[in-house]
């Protein structure tokens, strides 16, 4: 229980790595308020709630400075204050370039890139409230690594995130609030889900799940990741233990990239 008494907000939190994030928290003893803008989210909750945590729900929107806005004081308002806060609601499509549009291209750095920065922001101006440090963890991707094809919006975005990450870790780290990302690779979700599906078409006709295989078949561990995977490395990051861990971000993937 080393996050007792602490409050975690996680954006992006329906389902998948955000929905697992949010529960390893809550059993890490934070009380979580989890965000998205799926009415699905409050499933989520209900479901912590159910296993004996402490869950609230917000639907929201991470692109709307307002929204944002709302969320933290939601949160100070259901648990009165902010200690953690996951910045991890994000959006993929997948297009060549020719076809990729302007409106795409917003849509996913908006949601991705932007989001991050608004919540981050306003998630800042919380922690420093009660003055006794905070987490800051930032989702980005293989992408922030090595972008992939047709998806130069999706890589540009976690790229983004890494510079959000290691620029605000300079400037809040003498406050005791540590700034990392992290970069999940191939993991068992809806969105890789639509991966395999959209690039599978593009690079070759590949039946639902053959490019996945295939891509996990050279993952050094030889197998995709789950959302508990994920979620064992952000429970560290928001704990205690990683009081002297800022401005890094993590690979989550098995091996996939070592760098």
């Amino acid at each position: 229980m080393s996050l007792q008494n602490k409050v975690a907000v996680i954006t992006g939190a329906s389902r998948g790595i955000g929905a697992a994030i949010a529960e390893r928290l809550s059993k890490d003893g934070a009380k979580v308020v989890v965000a998205s803008n799926e009415a699905k989210v409050n499933e989520v909750a209900e479901r912590i709630n159910k296993n004996g945590g402490q869950a609230v729900a917000f639907e929201m929107d991470v692109t709307n400075k307002e929204d944002v806005i709302r969320l933290y004081d939601f949160a100070e308002e259901q648990f009165g204050r902010v200690d953690i806060s996951v910045q991890n609601a994000g959006v993929i499509t997948i297009a060549k370039i020719e076809n990729l549009t302007e409106q795409e291209w917003k849509k996913v750095l908006d949601v991705n890139t932007t989001g991050v920065f608004l919540c981050c922001q306003e998630a800042i101006a919380r922690i420093r409230k009660h003055g006794q440090g905070g987490r800051l963890i930032n989702t980005a991707s293989g992408q922030a690594r090595q972008g992939f094809i047709y998806t130069p919006h999706y890589a540009a975005s976690k790229f983004g995130v890494m510079g959000i990450t290691q620029s605000l870790a300079h400037e809040v780290a003498k406050e005791g609030i540590t700034v990392n990302a992290f970069c999940p690779g191939i993991i068992e979700t809806d969105m890789w889900a639509y991966n395999d599906e959209h690039w599978g078409k593009m690079l070759g006709n590949y039946k639902p799940g053959e490019l996945m295989a295939e891509w996990v078949s050279k993952i050094p561990m030889g197998r995709a990741g789950t959302g508990e995977d994920v979620a064992n490395v952000i429970s560290f990051l928001a704990g205690p233990q990683s009081a002297y861990v800022t401005g890094q971000t993590i690979n989550i993937d098995g091996g996939m990239f070592m760098s």
